[in-house]
């Protein structure tokens, strides 16, 4: 008498259900990438007005408002630096267009991050506002940083792109210089552990390492594909 076996497909099920997440996963970020860029952008903003209206700005707001803008213009910047090494490694074309929307979130915190150091710390008492830039080295980078990024988000659109032509993107290669020079501000601010600062520096170094033309091309040919 034959006995027939009943093969268990279950783990083949199981297998290819978990080859489908990174498909699905893909999938919803395409359709969604707008709104999550955004969500990803405000966020910082909205959890710093919760922290106002819950009574939450600590016992010197004004200092805890001054590091909180700070770092959200960090990561904005971080990330909008990871957009082009995302479409290079992964050929994900929606980071790239969601590089200048990061790029405009940067300016932000930055402006943000400004006005409360001219408005609230300083009154715009413009002569006392000059002297401590002059005495002191890390509001002086913070403040060269901020004069990089001002003209980038102004001639972040397309109508800028077309007016300056080959000479915007070399506008645009500003952003290197801006981010290394935010780092530098951030790492003399906090003087002692700078362990945080040289952590944001040292992937922001690494994204830019990613750009350098002969790294781009070696990563394009090691580029992972989306699974089928």
């Amino acid at each position: 008498m034959a006995v027939k076996v009943v093969e268990d497909t279950a783990p083949s099920r199981l297998v290819f259900s978990l080859r489908s997440v990174p498909n699905m996963i893909l999938a919803g970020i395409q359709r969604n990438y707008r709104w999550i860029v955004h969500v990803i952008g405000l966020l910082p903003l909205a959890l710093i007005v919760y922290k106002g209206v819950t009574s939450g700005l600590t016992a010197n707001p004004i200092q805890f408002l001054t590091f909180r803008t700070g770092k959200a213009a960090l990561i904005m910047v971080v990330l909008t630096l990871a957009c082009t090494p995302l479409n290079t490694l992964f050929h994900f074309r929606e980071a790239l267009k969601a590089r200048r929307t990061f790029g405009l979130y940067t300016f932000l915190y930055v402006l943000l991050h400004v006005l409360i150091f001219v408005g609230l710390d300083y009154v715009f008492d413009l002569k006392l506002i000059v002297d401590t830039v002059l005495m002191k080295r890390y509001i002086l980078a913070g403040l060269s940083a901020f004069l990089i990024f001002l003209p980038l988000a102004v001639t972040s659109f397309d109508w800028w792109k077309k007016r300056l032509g080959k000479n915007w993107k070399r506008l645009h290669r500003l952003v290197y210089l801006g981010a290394l020079l935010a780092v530098v501000h951030y790492t003399w601010q906090v003087k002692s552990d700078i362990r945080v600062p040289l952590l944001y520096g040292a992937g922001i170094v690494i994204l830019l390492i990613m750009r350098i033309p002969v790294v781009r091309r070696t990563l394009a040919n090691l580029k992972f594909r989306r699974p089928a």
